[in-house]
């Protein structure tokens, strides 16, 4: 996209999973109608490699690819954005180059999964570095006490406050640390939140966050897209109605309250719809009878919102 355009810094984003061949390459004919599809519900940006998108586990050669079919296929129309969390700061630097060189617009830096020596001084300096010599705009991905190392609530403070950084996806859950973002957000008016708990949507619009980064979001979009609109034209009883239908859909999809088909559910949904050929993830996440009846099924009730008539106008946003 060249210079990266704040404003699509908003609304509905998508953590899209990836689509794979039986032999968990990536598959470029799926990856097309993936992009094609993310336009037609009328999501601003993909987040690609993400843990939805299974990047931690895919090679270097296969997240490549990826990111340059998405890159040809977007066709500028979406702002690509790829994980490029490693363990040390020099090797997300260059995660970030490799990014930029396949045509990403933004980097997205989640904790290091492993950190020897973490304490306040050792994770700033990791943020401070990647910063520095970051060729991209930087987001940063907050996963809060869920993560395998947790970024203390003042380092995280001081990372929102650097001018390198552009936005934010919060997955933390956390009621403090979503303050310190908007805290942020209140002295660098730019700084863009977006919301990555895709069960607490409206929860965070409230608050004042700038949209919702989701792992559904390539089936929810659509209706994703439909609530914020309720809700910023203040009918909030529709916006709480198009909540509860989106975390009902999200619930069937993923296997029910433990998400035991989280990610087969997903794909296979996808596959339902003509998007992905095969349901087929490298973390062996089962597809369970039940679960494929019961994503069958939401199709068939759900069919014009999951894959919405190209005819529907979507706002510009």
């Amino acid at each position: 996209m060249g210079k990266l355009s704040l404003e699509k810094l908003h609304g509905v984003w998508s953590a899209t999973p990836t689509p794979f061949t039986k032999d968990l390459k990536v598959d470029a004919v799926a990856v097309k109608r993936m992009v094609e599809h993310h336009l037609r519900l009328g999501v601003n940006g993909l987040f690609l490699a993400g843990t939805c998108g299974e990047g931690p586990w895919m090679s270097e050669v296969e997240q490549s690819r990826l990111v340059r079919n998405v890159k040809k296929y977007a066709k500028r129309k979406l702002v690509i954005a790829v994980q490029v969390t490693d363990n040390s700061a020099s090797r997300v630097v260059a995660n970030i180059k490799t990014a930029k060189r396949d045509g990403a617009d933004l980097a997205i830096v989640a904790p290091p999964l492993f950190f020897l020596n973490a304490n306040n001084d050792t994770l700033t300096n990791h943020y401070r570095q990647i910063l520095k010599e970051s060729p991209l705009p930087v987001g940063i991905y907050d996963r809060g006490r869920y993560s395998s190392v947790v970024i203390p609530d003042s380092v995280l403070a001081e990372i929102y406050a650097d001018k390198r950084v552009v936005m934010v996806k919060d997955s933390s859950s956390d009621a403090q640390r979503r303050e310190i973002a908007l805290s942020a957000r209140k002295n660098r008016p730019n700084l863009k939140l977006l919301n990555g708990n895709e069960f607490q949507c409206l929860k965070y619009l409230r608050a004042g966050y700038d949209g919702l980064l989701l792992g559904g979001g390539i089936f929810t979009g659509f209706l994703t897209n439909q609530m914020i609109d309720a809700f910023q034209a203040g009918d909030f009883e529709k916006a709480d109605l198009l909540e509860t239908r989106i975390i009902r859909m999200l619930r069937v999809t993923y296997g029910g309250e433990k998400l035991t088909c989280w990610l087969s559910g997903l794909k296979r949904l996808m596959v339902d719809l003509g998007v992905f050929r095969t349901w087929s993830n490298h973390l062996d996440y089962p597809l369970t009878t039940t679960c494929a009846q019961n994503v069958k099924r939401l199709l068939d009730q759900n069919r014009e919102d999951l894959l919405p008539p190209l005819s529907v106008k979507r706002k510009k946003r």
